[in-house]
C-alpha cells in the first residue's frame, strides 16, 4: 500500500505540475488538497511522510475518529463536508484551519457566535454551486456575492476565496463553464473591494478534471481515490450531496 500512495501521489503531482505549465503558472501556486474521507490514519501517514500536509474531510465523525492519530504530524486541516449547525461544536473541537464549504448565512452566525465565545476565528471559502445542479449543496452563483458581504461582517471569519463541485461529466466543455464561474465571481467580488474578505483561493477540480480547473485558476485541487484507491461505497455516499 505504501508503495502504491506514493506512486500515485507522483502521477498526481505530475499532472499539477504539467498543466501548470501549459497554462504559464507557477506550480507552487496550486496545492494538492487529499480528500481523506474513508482513508484510514496510517495511510494518510504515508502520505504526510511523502511530502503531502494538506488533507481534508466530509464527516466530522471521521476528523474526530483520526484526530488523536494524525495529530503528532505537522499537517493542515480542511473541512470540505456539507456542515450541519448542531456539528459546530464538535467540529471547533480538532484544529480545522478552513471550512471549504461556507454556504449559507445561518451557518455562518452560528459559527460566529461559537467563535466568539471561543476566542476563536476559522479560514473559511464560500461553496458556489456553479453547476447548479438541484443535488448539490452550495449558494447560488447569483447570491454568492450576497451572501459573501453577509458573511463579510462576521469577523470571527475570514473569507480566503472559493469553493466548488464542478459537473460530473466527460464533456471537458461543460465542466469548464462550471470553473469559469467561478473565476468571474472571483473577479467581481475582488472589484468589490470588501473588507475581511481574501480571494487568493479557488478550490476547484478533482482528479478527473484537474487540468481544466488549473487552466481556469484553481489554486487547490482536491483528490482522493487516484492516491488511495476505490472505497467500498460510492462517492455520493460519503460526499453527502443529497439533499434528502
Amino acid at each position: 500500500m505504501t508503495d502504491s500512495i506514493v506512486e500515485n501521489l507522483k502521477i498526481i503531482l505530475q499532472r499539477i505540475e504539467n498543466a501548470c505549465l501549459k497554462s504559464h503558472r507557477n506550480p507552487k501556486e496550486v496545492r494538492l488538497l487529499l480528500a481523506t474521507k474513508t482513508v484510514n490514519a496510517e495511510n494518510i501517514k504515508i502520505a504526510i511522510h511523502a511530502g503531502q500536509n494538506l488533507i481534508a474531510e466530509n464527516k466530522v465523525q471521521e476528523v474526530k475518529d483520526k484526530y488523536e492519530s494524525l495529530q503528532s504530524l505537522a499537517h493542515e486541516s480542511h473541512f470540505i463536508g456539507h456542515l450541519q449547525s448542531n456539528k459546530i461544536k464538535d467540529l471547533l473541537k480538532y484544529n480545522i484551519s478552513c471550512l471549504q464549504s461556507l454556504d449559507r448565512l445561518e451557518l455562518a452566525q452560528k459559527l460566529h457566535q461559537r467563535l466568539l465565545f471561543e476566542n476563536k476565528t476559522l479560514d473559511v471559502l464560500i461553496q458556489v454551486n456553479t453547476s447548479e445542479e438541484k443535488s448539490k449543496f452550495g449558494v447560488a452563483p447569483e447570491n454568492a456575492i450576497d451572501l459573501i458581504q453577509q458573511v463579510s461582517q462576521l469577523e470571527t471569519l475570514q473569507i480566503k476565496g472559493l469553493m466548488t463541485i464542478g459537473l460530473f461529466s466527460a464533456e471537458t466543455k461543460k465542466v469548464r463553464k462550471c470553473f469559469q464561474h467561478l473565476k468571474k465571481i472571483q473577479q467581481d467580488v475582488i472589484a468589490l473591494n470588501l473588507p475581511n474578505v481574501e480571494m487568493k483561493e479557488l478550490s476547484m477540480g478533482m482528479s478527473g478534471d484537474l487540468e481544466t480547473a488549473i487552466e481556469e485558476g484553481a489554486t487547490i485541487i482536491r483528490v482522493g481515490t487516484a492516491i488511495f484507491g476505490q472505497r467500498i461505497y460510492p462517492d455520493s455516499y460519503y460526499w453527502n450531496e443529497t439533499k434528502n
